[in-house]
Formats: structure tokens, C-alpha cells, sequence
């Protein structure tokens, strides 16, 4: 099964109040296995870009200047996303944000039955304890030290190891032992092996003579004389 775990970085928390997507990274997923296959793109939000903001993920507006608008980037976007299922930490925030820059350039919006959100897995699993990304890289003893600020894709690979965590990640190794087994090559039928008769190596009277001469210069030798065949 396919699935795409991705993360936004955006100008503020309301999409509806004028705040833009600015960085979205997605990370693919297959049968709950990381592919290598990830799509990440910057965007130009044509609004200053909020401190707050800025001191959460560093994409400041100089750094923003040059990069496309949403809309024109949104096919390779939506080419990347499929039809698969969709997930996200605090699921309904990114797809708030995805779907309003869908909707502004004129396309159709994804579907919120498509939507996991690892925050309601994780409050599920874990009742009572942290929640945030962070939080939950520490529990399951996923590196994150190289995460000083968010990052989209940085981000997303995070949530994807954390995921699987979720779903019961090392078990889907289990499940991966038993089906090479399923498919290993059948055990050898012992009745049918070849017995190949036993080989001697004869000691010819001329390394016997050089045994015995050597033997001569040793005290109480654990060796006896070698016969000769």
C-alpha cells in the first residue's frame, strides 16, 4: 500500500485569516517502508512572512523572493500525491492549508477521508502523554539532533519513522522475516545427498623418519611415532 507522509511550513495558523503555505515536504511510503522517493518545494506566499513564524522554520522573505507562486508548482505537487492516503501530525492544520491553496488557484481539493493524523494516533496509543513531534521522536528513540529548526521535509521524515512506530513498525519486520521464509528454498531431502567416501592421507616413510628425528629433541613429547601406510 502507498502512502505519503508529508509536513507544511507556512506564515502564520489561518489560512482563512490571509496566512500562505511557504514550503511543503512529502515522503513516500510502501507497505509502510520509506522508498527514497520524496517531493519538497518552496513557495512564494505574496505576503510578509510573520516573526513568529520565521523563528519557527527561518524562511525569511529574502530567502522566499525568487521562489514560485503555489500554482506553479501545483501539478508536480498533485502528480507526487496520487490518490493515496495522506498523513500528517496535526493532520487537519496541513490540510487546511493545502486545500485553501488548492481551492485559491482554481483546483479541486483533496478529500479529508484521505487524511490520517498521527496527533489522534498517537493521543489514542499513548493517552495522557506528550504529543508533538519532538515528543514522540524521543519515545520511539528517533534521532532528530539534526533538527534545530522545522523543516518541511526534515519534518516529514520524522513523522514517517514515528508513523511506522505507530502502527507497530517493528512487527512489519516480522511480517517481512516470515514471508522470505514463506519463500525460501525448500529444505534439502538428506536421502537424496551423495556420500563421498572418506579420504586418506598417507604419511610417506620419509616425513615419518623426519617425525621421529624431530621427536628426538623433545622432553616427554606428546607425539608418538607415525605409521606409514
Amino acid at each position: 500500500m502507498r502512502e505519503i507522509v508529508f509536513d507544511t511550513e507556512t506564515t502564520g495558523l489561518s489560512f482563512s485569516n490571509g496566512d500562505r503555505l511557504v514550503e511543503i515536504g512529502c515522503v513516500e511510503l510502501f507497505n509502510r517502508v520509506e522508498t527514497g522517493q520524496t517531493y519538497h518545494a518552496y513557495f512564494h506566499p505574496e505576503r510578509p512572512m510573520a516573526p513568529e513564524a520565521q523563528a519557527i522554520h527561518g524562511l525569511s522573505d529574502a530567502f522566499l523572493a525568487d521562489k514560485p507562486l503555489f500554482a506553479e508548482n501545483c501539478d508536480d505537487l498533485l502528480e507526487f500525491l496520487g490518490d493515496s492516503p495522506l498523513v500528517a501530525h496535526n493532520a487537519s492544520f496541513d490540510f487546511g492549508f493545502l486545500n485553501g491553496e488548492l481551492k485559491r488557484c482554481g483546483r479541486q481539493m483533496l478529500s479529508l477521508s484521505r487524511m490520517i493524523d498521527t496527533v489522534a494516533m498517537a493521543r489514542t496509543r499513548h493517552p495522557g502523554a506528550k504529543h508533538s513531534l519532538d515528543a514522540l521522536c524521543t519515545r520511539f528513540g528517533i534521532d532528530r539532533s539534526h533538527r534545530v529548526l522545522h523543516g518541511a521535509l526534515l519534518d516529514a521524515q520524522l513523522l514517517a519513522q514515528v508513523y511506522v512506530e505507530l502502527t507497530g513498525g517493528r512487527q512489519i519486520g516480522l511480517t517481512l522475516v516470515s514471508e522470505m521464509v514463506e519463500h525460501a528454498a525448500p529444505p534439502v531431502d538428506a536421502s537424496r545427498s551423495v556420500v563421498r567416501p572418506q579420504r586418506i592421507f598417507a604419511v610417506s616413510t620419509e616425513e615419518a623418519a623426519r617425525h621421529s628425528q624431530f621427536l628426538e629433541g623433545v622432553n616427554n613429547p606428546l607425539w608418538g611415532p607415525l605409521e606409514t601406510r
